[in-house]
């Protein structure tokens, strides 16, 4: 066998961080999309100048960098804007996670998560996925904690709830589902379970061997080379 990917996704206040948490106490590798999307938009990255070039000045905070509410605003309400902010990051997002991929792939991890917000959205990216797994909750526990942490009333929570895939559509496409509209122990006990299917006792020793060779390999003709041209 291989390092599998596994894609993790839920929706709006459906309790997915609460969810990441437990799998980071258990030690698995977790990629965070949302957290490279900050990083890749960044001042003087190459997605911060396409940006500004198509969304204007008027988007930047004072220290300068991207205002994420105030470009929220813009593509929530405009298709053809957020499909144009799509075009200029995934492409980077997607670089860094291939990045962090293979460096989980050389430390050995029998399995990766994939943290992605619209994995089921984004059709395209469920493809490279050995397993999906959804954070469901019930619609009326979702509306409730979103409007609860979001200050938002009920036709506030309703839009932004309406704006992605309803839950029990992605219910459909997903391999596992952690159903999150209980109690903090039964969802960390659902996870418990997961994380005991997907993971083995044998950790991957041999991709861990292969992999470190590998390294070791590229570490030694850098050594080499720069001998070479040293002397």
């Amino acid at each position: 066998s291989t390092m599998f990917l596994v894609g993790l996704s839920g929706g709006i206040a459906s309790g997915k961080s609460t969810v990441v948490a437990v799998l980071r106490e258990l030690g698995c590798a977790v990629i965070d999309a949302d957290v490279i999307a900050r990083e890749v938009v960044q001042p003087h990255s190459r997605a911060y100048g396409q940006i500004l070039r198509y969304f204007g000045t008027e988007i930047l905070l004072e220290n300068g960098k991207i205002n994420r509410e105030a470009l929220g605003n813009i593509i929530f309400s405009q298709p053809e804007k957020r499909r144009l902010l799509n075009s200029i990051t995934h492409p980077e997002i997607l670089k860094e996670m291939l990045k962090q991929i293979l460096k989980y792939f050389v430390l050995g991890y029998r399995y990766v998560i994939l943290d992605i917000p619209l994995l089921f959205e984004t059709h395209g990216l469920t493809k490279f996925m050995k397993y999906t797994v959804l954070v469901y909750c019930d619609p009326p526990a979702q509306r409730a904690r979103l409007m609860r942490r979001n200050g938002l009333d009920a036709a506030g929570a309703d839009a932004r709830i309406s704006s992605q895939l309803p839950l029990e559509e992605k219910r459909k496409w997903a391999t596992h589902v952690i159903d999150n509209s209980g109690d903090r122990e039964s969802t960390r006990r659902q996870v418990l379970r997961l994380h005991a299917r997907l993971e083995d006792s044998l950790h991957f020793l041999w991709a861990r061997l292969a992999a470190g060779a590998v390294v070791a390999g590229l570490r030694g003709l850098v050594l080499f080379l720069l001998r070479h041209f040293i002397s």
